[in-house]
């Protein structure tokens, strides 16, 4: 299958398309500055800048993936949430265009989102079901992402929305921050504790998005969470045990907010989110567990 990524060099994008690769696809990865490979598999493509047309590149392309947007792990200052929202909306856009262009479409589109979408709670469980979004920065975000990404629906493209959760990967994301305390002896649980973290390990992130784009019935909202979600404090306490750290200094929630102003609602808050539509079409995670996924990659 010829497959097109936007976002290809981030941690998402670089995992997926070492599996899709490894699987005998051929990536096609969009990117401001192309650079030549020496993988007959692998080939960059021009975008988004002046005068860039990728369309003429990308005729037979059955699959697009993409992973584009601002990282959300800045500050949220006026200017930052501006950019986290049009960035995506931007790549949205751009890649219908280029859709739109195309004389033969591709067979799905697999757009990049977020749990987010539902908001905030800690007694609450969320599946795709869940009718009624957030109110909060996020949920506002993703909403719009979502909207622009379903108007490809009417160029005859099955769409797949990606709802990640906290992505686990040793080197990059959210868990290196989440390390460093206890590797400093200081680690302990990150306000109340009572919050929800539903996380997924990057492998199985790479394989399901893989499943997803073979799986014709599969369209709409998907969560990618593992099937066992679990609160801060039995995380922090997971973690300091296959770290063989302590677990013993709490993080104050206004502390977080003083540092991290808006944007510590990302460990602050959280929400308890099921992967029911990857479950009920077969998919099997290799590390539905939080205490199997941090041995994986904390392993010696």
């Amino acid at each position: 299958m010829k497959i097109v990524i936007a976002g290809g060099t981030g941690l998402i994008g670089r995992h997926l398309t070492g599996h899709l690769i490894k699987q005998g696809h051929e990536v096609m990865i969009l990117s401001r500055s192309p650079k030549k490979t020496g993988n007959s598999s692998l080939h960059y493509v021009r975008w988004l800048n002046e005068g860039d047309q990728p369309d003429k590149e990308l005729e037979g392309a059955e699959a697009f993936v993409n992973l584009a947007g601002t990282t959300i792990n800045s500050r949220w200052t006026s200017k930052g949430k501006e950019a986290i929202v049009q960035s995506r909306l931007k790549a949205v856009s751009e890649i219908h265009r280029i859709i739109s262009k195309l004389a033969l479409k591709p067979a799905v589109l697999i757009n990049a989102s977020a749990i987010g979408y539902y908001g905030t709670s800690e007694e609450e469980t969320f599946t795709e079901n869940a009718g009624t979004p957030g109110v909060d920065f996020l949920a506002d975000t993703v909403i719009q992402w979502e909207e622009a990404a379903a108007k490809t629906e009417q160029l005859g493209v099955r769409i797949v929305l990606c709802r990640f959760g906290v992505v686990l990967d040793q080197a990059e994301g959210a868990l290196p921050k989440m390390v460093t305390p206890y590797n400093m002896f200081a680690g302990g649980t990150i306000g109340t504790g009572r919050q929800w973290l539903s996380w997924i390990h990057i492998e199985d992130v790479s394989r399901a998005l893989g499943f997803v784009l073979e799986q014709e019935a599969i369209s709409g909202p998907v969560n990618f969470t593992a099937p066992h979600p679990v609160q801060m404090k039995t995380f922090g306490k997971e973690l300091a045990s296959v770290l063989n750290k302590p677990h013993w200094l709490p993080v104050p929630g206004f502390a977080l907010k003083m540092l991290l102003g808006e944007m510590s609602l990302l460990v602050l808050e959280g929400q308890r989110v099921l992967p029911e539509k990857l479950l009920a079409h077969g998919f099997e995670f290799n590390y539905p567990t939080l205490h199997g996924a941090l041995t994986e990659i904390f392993k010696k």
